[in-house]
């Protein structure tokens, strides 16, 4: 099974820059030909870039020094070097790209093809024919060529999910994941089992689909880093709306309800204004599928279900995609409104 992983460090070089030249015409019958120095090429430049085939960032850990070819030195006949070629490094949807000295966000790749450069090639040096002048008909300067860039970027990548499975250890998110999707995530009966977050794609009927996210499991103190914490938070920022697993075998839903809530607010306000539903889980050990009472009046709904016995799955799917769809047409009316004069 191909290894998760999302941030590495890599050191990138824009290519170095050709140099000019100088050179005078040596043709027959002018022995003292003008200048004719050309121009170095341009160094390549090194970009990062969307590929919606790739899932992980895992090729960058086998090689971290990625360089864009130098450009060739100018040559007589006024000939410019020629340019050297760019480098295109794939990253999957979703990653962030920041430069590791200043700690500056160069710029996030967020759909296939989307493109950001981050490290500049070198210009090239000036010929000595560039520098010809009524009065200074011989010149004998030329210009070296400009380094490139040189960085090491961190690439962080930030799973992109219509609906992100929130719960402790063991609340039966990688079994309903497991239950909903083609996906297949690990699954026991102790605590984080699920190490990286595990993605699935849900099918509906008439060819409707959406993403699930499976996340590590959450701990009271995991937006100080405790248990998996911030590992599971990061990858929640960008889901649509989040799940709150719940286990019917939890000893207080309240509380456990509440310590998630609490967990997501203290790690960001933004993600805690994300909107959310309840599920309970594992409801055959009850016997029934009516929902346990809860306290969650910011949740879009409160549902149970059981993943092993297949119950109350088209209920919970059903509700996930009805708020997916009203939140597309809020932000396509947003959209419109701000083009509007």
């Amino acid at each position: 099974m191909t290894s998760f992983i999302d941030r590495v460090q890599i050191k990138v070089s824009g290519g170095d820059g050709g140099s000019g030249i100088s050179s005078f015409r040596r043709e027959k019958f002018i022995p003292l030909g003008g200048p004719d120095g050309g121009d170095g090429g341009r160094g390549g430049d090194v970009y990062v870039r969307g590929d919606f085939n790739l899932a992980t960032l895992l090729d960058y850990t086998y090689r971290d020094k990625w360089a864009a070819e130098r450009g060739d030195h100018g040559s007589g006949n006024n000939k410019t070097g020629r340019s050297g070629e760019d480098i295109v490094l794939p990253v999957p949807p979703g990653t962030i790209v920041r430069d590791v000295e200043t700690g500056e966000v160069l710029g996030e790749v967020l759909a296939d093809g989307d493109q950001i450069l981050v490290a500049k090639g070198g210009r090239g040096g000036k010929g000595n024919a560039f520098f010809a002048t009524p009065t200074h008909q011989s010149p004998r300067e030329w210009q070296p060529g400009e380094e490139g860039i040189a960085r090491t970027v961190e690439l962080e990548l930030k799973l992109i999910a219509d609906v992100g499975l929130v719960g402790q250890p063991n609340a039966g998110k990688s079994t309903l994941l497991s239950v909903i999707s083609a996906a297949h995530p690990k699954i026991a009966d102790y605590p984080f089992t699920t190490l990286s977050p595990n993605l699935g794609v849900v099918p509906l009927s008439d060819h409707r689909s959406f993403v699930v996210a499976d996340i590590p499991g959450i701990i009271e103190g995991a937006h100080e880093g405790k248990g998996l914490g911030l590992q599971f938070l990061r990858h929640i920022e960008r889901t649509r709306i989040l799940a709150f697993l719940i286990p019917v075998d939890s000893m207080d839903w309240q509380v456990e309800y509440d310590g998630l809530r609490s967990e997501i607010s203290s790690y960001s306000a933004e993600l805690a204004s994300t909107p959310h539903c309840v599920v309970f889980t594992k409801m055959d050990l009850l016997g029934e599928l009516e929902p346990p009472p809860i306290d969650a009046p910011e949740a879009f709904g409160v549902y149970a279900l059981s993943a092993a016995g297949r119950l109350g799955l088209d209920e919970v799917l059903g509700a996930f995609w009805s708020k997916l769809l009203d939140l597309r047409k809020a932000a396509q009316v947003q959209a419109a409104n701000a083009v509007l004069p």
